[in-house]
């Protein structure tokens, strides 16, 4: 028995006592939940390509700009599947915090554009995003809003309906997670997201779901194993790199190392080209860099330039390096351990990865959490920051 498996099959009082009743559960049950996520939006479909034609988006004569919005994890969602609908699309698709349009939503409204936003949030009760959206259909009734949320209860799936210009999708209630941390929310909202880049050929996009599920599924125990066995080690800081839409993946990773541990290990993230600009320099002996290598040849000659130049530096010798399949290239470094390989039976795109590469993130963050003495579904023993972020005052 994996140790992840360990921790779901411990007693339900031993969970209730340790603050795992939640967390371990909702890591677990991703790839599975991945294929229901898709299959909603299957189902929505048909509705799905009405509201965005009414939103321009096949208006060749004047092109859409595709926003998208969400704070902090929600923003990273964005940040993850930017490039993939903006490849699909074929228009501007930009991620925007809600945070900064709450304060500057002026600034990002050009008049005369057509805009289609789309808002992401796991309850849909966040104090941010509900203002933006508010403020949004009052000042600018021209720009049409989809809503994806798992929280059918929350102010997005209940406020703004029977709206022409508003189409909200409501996840299952099993992918609104229950402890603080978002982890199955995080990755099910960027697989509805890349489910919507292929409409109308959403059965093209099933076959990836397939594979990122069923090669998840597989490798899920071993990279449990390798996180649990990184976090015995120690490090004090975590740094991960990705490339692209890995690079969205990197910071939603760091950031669950940062929240499910309080602040106590730091986590950060860069691009590996990025990484050289002067963040090269927080690289110590007690930080593990995990390495989203990429699938794409000439992006990943790049990468492992960047990896063996922190071998040569004997900067750290806590290096994780995460692949797509088994790859032909070496690297020439014996500080590097075996490679985490999601070994996918089919060609998977980078712009598809960042469901299961985060899983990484997540689970060092679990195991870490519980180095620490916290709890994971609740790591924050001062209330430092919420499940839900509805205490900010809207001026």
């Amino acid at each position: 028995m994996d140790v992840l498996a360990k921790l779901l099959a411990l007693s339900p009082a031993e969970k209730e006592a340790r603050g795992l009743v939640y967390t371990p559960r909702e890591i677990f049950q991703q790839p599975e939940t991945w294929r229901q996520s898709y299959q909603k939006v299957v189902l929505l479909a048909r509705s799905l390509e009405e509201f965005l034609d009414r939103a321009g988006l096949s208006n060749d004569s004047k092109p859409l700009d595709v926003r998208l919005v969400g704070a902090g994890t929600s923003d990273y969602i964005g940040k993850s599947v930017s490039a993939l609908l903006q490849q699909k699309w074929r228009c501007d698709v930009q991620s925007i915090p809600s945070t900064d349009l709450l304060t500057n939503i002026d600034e990002y409204v050009v008049p005369g554009r057509s805009y289609l936003w789309i808002s992401f949030s796991r309850s849909g009760d966040s104090s941010e995003g509900v203002a933006v959206l508010e403020t949004a259909l009052q000042r600018y009734p021209e720009i049409h809003h989809l809503v994806i949320t798992c929280n059918k209860n929350g102010q997005m799936a209940r406020s703004f309906q029977n709206r022409p210009n508003l189409f909200s999708i409501v996840l299952d209630d099993t992918v609104n997670d229950r402890g603080l941390a978002m982890t199955s929310s995080f990755s099910n909202m960027v697989v509805v997201a890349q489910s919507l880049a292929y409409l109308p050929n959403i059965d093209q996009y099933g076959k990836v779901v397939d594979e990122l599920s069923a090669a998840a599924s597989k490798a899920l125990p071993h990279v449990a194993e390798v996180c649990e066995s990184l976090v015995r080690d120690g490090f004090s800081r975590v740094c991960f790199l990705g490339s692209g839409p890995l690079k969205g993946a990197a910071t939603e990773a760091a950031l669950k190392v940062l929240e499910l541990t309080d602040g106590k290990i730091f986590g950060f993230s860069e691009s590996f080209l990025g990484l050289r600009h002067g963040p090269l320099s927080a690289i110590d002996r007690d930080t593990l860099v995990v390495n989203f290598i990429s699938g794409n040849e000439r992006r990943r000659a790049f990468e492992l330039d960047l990896v063996q130049e922190i071998c040569e530096k004997a900067l750290t010798a806590k290096c994780l390096v995460v692949v797509p399949r088994d790859l032909t290239e070496t690297i020439g470094c014996k500080l590097i351990k075996a490679p985490i390989s999601w070994s996918f039976s089919e060609q998977i795109s980078d712009l598809h990865r960042p469901p299961v590469d985060v899983l990484i993130g997540q689970l060092l963050g679990l195991f870490a959490s519980l180095r620490e003495g916290l709890k994971p579904d609740s790591p924050s023993p001062q209330g430092a920051i919420n499940r839900v972020v509805t205490h900010v005052t809207i001026h």
